[in-house]
Parts: C-alpha cells; sequence; structure tokens
C-alpha cells in the first residue's frame, strides 16, 4: 500500500476540474492507455486573453496520476500563461504535500501537459518536441531525452532507478537503462558511462522443450512486463504455455482494468515476440 498525504487522498476520492471545455485555447494531451496513464488537460482563456479562466482535465491512471491532475488544475487557474509555464512537478508534489518516489511520474505527466497544452496554444501544434532533435530513449514508454534531461534537473536526480519513478524510462525492457546513465554521467558531469552491451539474441522458442518453453516466458515476464506494470499497482502471472498461446492472469489494479486488453497486446504480447523471436506467439489472458 502506498503511503499517500491526505491531501492526495482528497483530490483522488474528490477530483477537481474533471471533464472537458468547449472551444478550448490549449489543449495538451501525454501518455498512453496501453502503458498505464494517459491525461488530456485543457484550457480557455479570460477575454483579454491574459489568465487562465478555466481548465478541466482527463486522466486514465492511479490515485496519484488523478490526484497530480486534479492538484494541477487548482493550482493554475488564475494564472498566465508565463506563470503557468513555471510550475514543475516538484510544484505539484509539494502542493500534495508529497508523493511516493515511485509515483513520481505521476507529476511528471501533469507538468508535461500542461506543457502540450501551452505550446498548442502558442503554435497550433499538438507536436510539443521535434523528434530530430529530440532522441527517443525508451521505447516501451515513449520517453524522449528531452523529459529525462528536465526530471533530471529539476528533482536533482542521480541514479538510474530515480529516473525510472519519474518518468518511467527504464521500467519495462530495460534496454534503455544504459543510455539513461549515459545522459545522468553528462548532467552530473562525470564520464560517460560504457555503451550499453548488445542485447543478446532472441531464443528460439519454437524449438524449446514445454518446460524450457515455461521457463523462457517466465524469464520475459519478470525482466520485462512486471516492472512496468508495478509502477501502477498491477502484476501478472503465468498460468500455462501451450504450443504459442500463452495464457496468463492480471493481478492487483491490472485485475478487471479497462486497459487490460491494451496492455495484453500492446505490453505483454509484444514484448514476448520480440524477446523470444516468434510473431505467431499469442497471449490469452484468463
Amino acid at each position: 500500500m502506498w503511503d499517500y498525504s491526505e491531501k492526495v487522498l482528497d483530490h483522488f476520492h474528490h477530483p477537481r476540474n474533471v471533464g472537458t471545455i468547449e472551444n478550448p485555447d490549449g489543449v495538451g494531451q501525454v501518455g498512453a492507455l496501453a502503458c498505464g496513464d494517459a491525461l488530456k488537460l485543457a484550457f480557455k482563456l479570460d477575454e483579454k486573453k491574459e489568465r487562465i479562466a478555466d481548465v478541466k482535465f482527463q486522466t486514465f491512471g492511479c490515485a496519484s496520476a488523478i490526484a497530480s491532475s486534479s492538484a494541477l488544475t487548482e493550482m493554475i487557474k488564475g494564472m498566465t500563461l508565463d506563470e503557468a509555464s513555471k510550475v514543475t512537478n516538484a510544484d505539484i508534489a509539494k502542493y500534495l504535500d508529497g508523493l511516493p518516489e515511485q509515483k513520481m511520474h505521476c507529476s511528471v505527466m501533469g507538468m508535461e501537459a500542461l506543457e502540450a497544452a501551452i505550446a498548442n496554444y502558442r503554435t497550433g501544434d499538438t507536436t510539443v518536441r521535434e523528434l530530430k532533435d529530440d532522441p527517443l530513449v525508451c521505447t516501451c514508454f515513449n520517453v524522449h531525452e528531452s523529459e529525462i534531461v528536465e526530471a533530471v534537473r529539476i528533482n536533482h536526480l542521480t541514479t538510474v532507478e530515480q529516473v525510472t519513478n519519474y518518468t518511467k524510462a527504464g521500467g519495462a525492457c530495460g534496454k534503455c537503462r544504459g543510455a539513461i546513465q549515459a545522459i545522468l554521467d553528462r548532467e552530473l558531469g562525470k564520464a560517460s558511462a560504457a555503451p550499453a552491451p548488445a542485447p543478446a539474441a532472441p531464443v528460439p522458442f519454437a524449438e524449446l522443450s514445454p518446460a524450457k518453453k515455461v521457463m523462457a516466458v517466465e524469464k520475459v515476464l519478470e525482466a520485462e512486463v512486471r516492472p512496468a506494470l508495478r509502477l501502477d499497482g498491477g502484476d501478472i502471472e503465468l498460468v500455462d504455455v501451450q504450443g504459442a498461446r500463452i495464457q496468463v492472469r492480471f493481478l492487483g489494479h491490472c485485475a478487471g482494468c479497462m486497459a487490460a486488453n491494451l496492455t495484453k497486446n500492446g505490453l505483454v504480447e509484444k514484448k514476448l515476440r520480440e524477446a523470444l523471436g516468434d510473431d505467431a506467439l499469442e497471449v490469452e489472458a484468463i
């Protein structure tokens, strides 16, 4: 059980400013249902276009995600866009009297949604960053280098584990952890870390014995799937392997989740196919 403050619980059970705005001035959307968190934030300025008159949000995620989104909308009402653009995830966490470190990525998501909404108003674009100038570091959670750098600088992060807690980067397959360490070394003024070793070739799954298939699947679930699910209080267990069909059971917050089918296809099945080198694999949730 996470140790939530009274403010977090209040904003979770009684979220403020939930909904949509007709003809908003700015809209920002971050996250993805398959990753377990998604947030859409919209605001409308006053008649003089000077201050935020109204702001609404829609979010899909855990208690921290809902509370962070609710708190952010309360914080920025009445602010100018310049004032709102200076609100950081640390400010959101402070407003809520703190968040568990493993849930700090929820406050980061709020900050990024606000940045995207302001950029949408000022430029008309729905894309905040130019991908050619902002390398994608974590493909599992679509986290770019600038997001990691920003989290490191604002929150004074020093370890890869902290970066994962604040951005989710490195929380699934782990293949980007070497790149994250290199960013940390650069930001902290240290010598560049040694390059991450090349990933091992996929296991020829179809040729394994039934027992070794179970072992191979369990290894992938443990290394590349469970860490991502546990970030949001969920888990998964292997039930059976029948040829190319893999039966699993979602646990914790993932059990009965509306996004469970997206998670099954977009995370579990994808990671198993990639790691085991077999596109014929099918995952069945029971």
